[in-house]
């Protein structure tokens, strides 16, 4: 199976969405305020292209190549991401290497289970695949071992195994298996930033002690 334009279309606006963590990491301070109005923005448009048709043909028209069906009739992933990074630099904006770290492990986590899922996927588990899954986990720990140790301004002291290996664990569960309240299914680019920063901010408290 082969992946398709639109998903690889997606998979390069997450490259782009990778701009939100490396401002909140560089630009603590001022990166909770340009997300928030970002997110306003967005916010505006999504409510304007539900209730005007001009503007929904204008919507699909420019971003409609990378839309998947049902985002027609429901708020698109990119909001929601946007609505989480905005979260995670407001919540952590004197921590910011968590809210990098877990946006940065989601983004390209996310990218890698879904182009190994699409193209080598053979165990499903509901919509996604194990072996995505597998490659989600194996991003996740590249980056923290690899990539996270040498970028200036993050703490290294913070990347001790047990952080290392949970967060991963982590990010790679509640990408596979969908956060619910009640039977509101919560968008995971929304739900798993979130979590994987409150994750590593209890694991930050306790490794230090």
């Amino acid at each position: 199976m082969t992946l398709s334009f639109q998903e690889i279309s997606r998979k390069l606006l997450h490259l782009v969405a990778l701009s939100m963590p490396i401002s909140i990491l560089y630009l603590p301070l001022l990166a909770p305020f340009a997300l928030g109005l970002l997110f306003f923005v967005i916010l505006i448009v999504e409510w304007g292209r539900f209730r005007h048709p001009m503007i929904q043909g204008l919507f699909r028209r420019f971003f409609g190549f990378m839309m998947r069906k049902e985002e027609s009739r429901m708020i698109t992933g990119a909001t929601w991401i946007i609505l989480s990074a905005f979260l995670c630099a407001l919540f952590f904006f004197n921590k910011p290497y968590i809210p990098f770290m877990a946006l940065t492990m989601f983004i390209l986590g996310d990218s890698a289970a879904a182009i190994v899922g699409q193209t080598m996927g053979r165990v499903k588990w509901g919509k996604k695949t194990l072996e995505g899954s597998f490659a989600c986990l194996t991003m996740c720990l590249i980056l923290c071992y690899a990539v996270f140790p040498f970028i200036p301004q993050m703490d290294k002291k913070f990347l001790h195994p047990a952080v290392i290996w949970v967060s991963s664990l982590v990010v790679t569960f509640f990408e596979l298996v969908p956060l619910r309240v009640g039977d509101y299914r919560i968008n995971d680019n929304l739900s798993v930033p979130l979590i994987a920063s409150f994750v590593l901010y209890l694991l930050e408290g306790m490794v230090r002690i």
